[in-house]
């Protein structure tokens, strides 16, 4: 079989090393293939590896990374008119069309590490199909991390006392049993989940605590999609890596329903759990097919509380159904709750995100309301009907965008949001009841949900930009 020199680019995945390519690089340097792996958030684009590269393939998780890709490929095709292009991941199926009027060959969706295989080995460029979604169940190959940034040089945990902690992280399934209205995911896998066999897990862990991870962050949609793999996975996590700690993402619904098992998730060393909350209407996490209720909510919140365990909610504030009653209700729930320190303040400006494929487009309601697909931007877009709305969502990513800069504690950036969400309201706003105020940890750059990105985010961002530090960013994704 003829060695074929391709590149496999990451434009943004959250801060983290990116899975998504070090998990087919591992597929192709099997296959012997010649393999350069570029994540842009880290490393400047490698002009002589674009240059003699016979195909490139650019990682598209979600929208953040697809809207940068899509300012990339020209750039690639430029420096590399012969190269052919594919794009994989979440995204690629979702932007079949945009993304083959960019010149792009091959989409690949679902579980992409053998069908990246079987195009890097054609010659021909459609002979399987230009695009395709693949659920095979496959036998998945332990990463192959080399030529990455080091994990020092990703987001890190970040301790109460100040200190902070190298992150490493890892995926230990893929693709989500459940049908989230607003999810990315299930335009793609509808429902399915796959499942990496654990020893693939530990050992891709144990490679990268040897190289200095001291803290692991799961990148699955949903951590106890699985139960019994999330159980043996706790259960050899807390055998062998006792001084390691990480962190997970779990619905609401699962915690709830799996409350027993809690307290084994932290004996095993979980730091935190990041939960996609939304929002705490019950009528808006209806229309969202959530699968839990403002109740089940709460009733998380403190047996976390209870138990010692830190929960990171996230959320999207400002929806179609967002009113300034139900906008304040959020923030006072925040308070009584004792949770302002939990929650990244750029989580409270998050609207609603509505890409191709989506199923909120299942709602009359929305479909209309939505404009035409823009396909530069990848959404649908939509103003809530109190325009006054939009202009607080924008106000509360100005004060979120400018605490960060300014380095604000939490506490503070909320009181801003709070003082500006009664201005809006055109209510006095009352005095914050501080609670504990406690510290908690969590990821420099943290995780969101289905947002739009602004046009500063885009810009801050940019394509090729060199992180020398992990630096929080803001993205604009739903994983659960």
């Amino acid at each position: 079989m003829k060695i074929v020199k391709i590149v496999l680019i990451s434009t943004y995945e959250l801060g983290r090393q990116p899975f998504g390519l070090a998990s087919p690089a591992a597929w192709l340097r099997a296959a012997n293939h010649e393999v350069v792996c570029l994540d842009l958030m880290r490393q400047e684009l490698n002009e002589s590896a674009i240059r003699s590269a016979e195909k490139i393939a650019v990682y598209l998780p979600m929208h953040t990374a697809t809207r940068l890709a899509a300012k990339l490929i020209p750039v690639l095709r430029e420096k590399n008119p012969a190269a052919r292009l594919c794009c994989y991941g979440l995204y690629a199926p979702m932007n079949a069309d945009y993304l083959r009027s960019l010149g792009v060959e091959k989409l690949i969706g679902g579980e992409f590490e053998q069908e990246l295989v079987g195009w890097a080995s054609s010659t021909s460029a459609v002979a399987d199909g230009p695009s395709v979604v693949s659920m095979d169940r496959l036998a998945f190959q332990v990463p192959d991390r080399s030529g990455l940034p080091a994990s020092e040089k990703y987001a890190h945990v970040v301790l109460p006392d100040g200190s902070y902690r190298i992150v490493g992280s890892t995926e230990a399934s893929r693709g989500c049993k459940h049908l989230c209205r607003h999810c990315p995911i299930v335009p793609v896998y509808d429902g399915k989940f796959r499942i990496v066999a654990r020893d693939v897990v530990m050992e891709d862990v144990r490679r990268q605590v040897a190289a200095g991870a001291q803290h692991i962050s799961f990148g699955d949609p949903d951590f106890f999609n699985g139960i019994r793999h999330a159980t043996e996975l706790m259960e050899a996590f807390r055998r062998e890596f006792s001084a390691v700690t990480y962190d997970v993402t779990i619905k609401i619904e699962h915690l709830r329903r799996h409350d027993a098992l809690l307290p084994i998730l932290r004996d095993a060393g979980c730091l935190f759990v990041i939960s996609a909350v939304e929002s705490v209407d019950d009528a808006v996490l209806a229309a969202l097919n959530k699968g839990h209720n403002r109740e089940d909510f709460l009733h998380v919140t403190r047996k976390f509380r209870e138990l010692g365990l830190t929960l990171h909610p996230t959320f999207v504030p400002f929806t179609p159904w967002t009113t300034r009653e139900s906008y304040l209700d959020l923030l006072q729930v925040l308070e009584r709750e004792d949770l302002i320190e939990n929650v990244a303040p750029v989580q409270l400006g998050i609207r609603l995100l509505i890409p191709e494929g989506s199923r909120m487009l299942e709602l009359e309601e929305i479909r209309n309301m939505v404009g035409p697909f823009d396909a530069e931007s990848l959404v649908y877009p939509w103003a809530n009907h109190d325009k006054e709305l939009d202009a607080l969502s924008e106000k509360v990513q100005g004060i979120a965008a400018s605490a960060d800069l300014m380095k604000w504690p939490r506490a503070r950036t909320f009181e801003a949001i709070w003082n500006a969400a009664h201005d809006a309201a055109g209510i006095a706003a009352p005095e914050l009841r501080m609670q504990s105020s406690k510290k908690v940890p969590f990821l420099s750059e943290p995780w969101y949900c289905c947002a739009e990105p602004t046009k500063d985010q885009l810009v801050s961002l940019g394509v090729a930009a060199t992180k020398k530090e992990p630096r929080a960013t803001v993205t604009a994704d739903s994983f659960v």
